[in-house]
Parts: C-alpha cells; sequence; structure tokens
C-alpha cells in the first residue's frame, strides 16, 4: 500500500509504501498523484519511504515504477530514497546512472536529513 506524507513543499511527492506495493497502489494511488503534480511543476521531487511495514513490491508494480520514472526522465529534479532494504539500495546504486536528477538513499534512521534534502530550495 502506498500513503502520501504531509508537511512536504508543493512540488514534492511525498510517500511511503507499507506492506506489498501493487500495480493498483501504482495505478489508483501514485501515477495520478504524479500526473497532477506535472500539471502544476514542470519538474518534481519524490520523497519515497520504505520502512520496517514495507514487506515487497510485486513485479508489475516495480515496471510501473521504472516506467513512469522513464516517461517523465527530464522532470525529475530529485530523489530521495528511505529504506534499509538491501536489495533496493543495491538495485539503485546498479541503475543509478539511468536515474534523471539527483538521487540520493538514506537509511531509515536518516529520514529527518531525507525529508530536509528533498526539502531545500
Amino acid at each position: 500500500m502506498i500513503e502520501f506524507l504531509e508537511g512536504f513543499p508543493e512540488n514534492v511527492i511525498a510517500v511511503t509504501a507499507k506492506g506489498r506495493v501493487t500495480v493498483e497502489d501504482y495505478d489508483k494511488t501514485l501515477i495520478p498523484r504524479v500526473e497532477e503534480a506535472l500539471n502544476k511543476h514542470p519538474r518534481v521531487r519524490l520523497y519515497y519511504e520504505l520502512g520496517k511495514a514495507f514487506s515487497g513490491i510485486d513485479a508489475g508494480a516495480a515496471w510501473k515504477d521504472l516506467k513512469i520514472g522513464m516517461e517523465h526522465l527530464s522532470n525529475w529534479e530529485r530523489m530521495a530514497l528511505v529504506t534499509d532494504v538491501e536489495w533496493i539500495r543495491l538495485a539503485l546504486d546498479a541503475f543509478r546512472f539511468l536515474m534523471p536528477g539527483r538521487l540520493r538513499i538514506f537509511s531509515t534512521a536518516e529520514a529527518k536529513e531525507a525529508r530536509a534534502w528533498i526539502s531545500e530550495t
């Protein structure tokens, strides 16, 4: 399940994933919010938190994640990923060169720092 987080600037899409993330989560929750933000701002930022309640992501949802990132390649200004899930950290490090904008990976203990970084002007 994807839930939105409050207290971020308007150009920041801030979410946390809990339980298992599915294609439906992307189709009904995240993608509409991304499209809405892009209609208001030429460049947006993403804060994505995968904490202890995160249990995994379906292959279809991972594909949707990649697809939305690539469709709006030049519109991503900054991305902060907050997670202690090692395979996700390794995957993002391996594909960092494909990521648009600036990407930083933070541990869950660094969530406060990640929020400050994604919000700074």
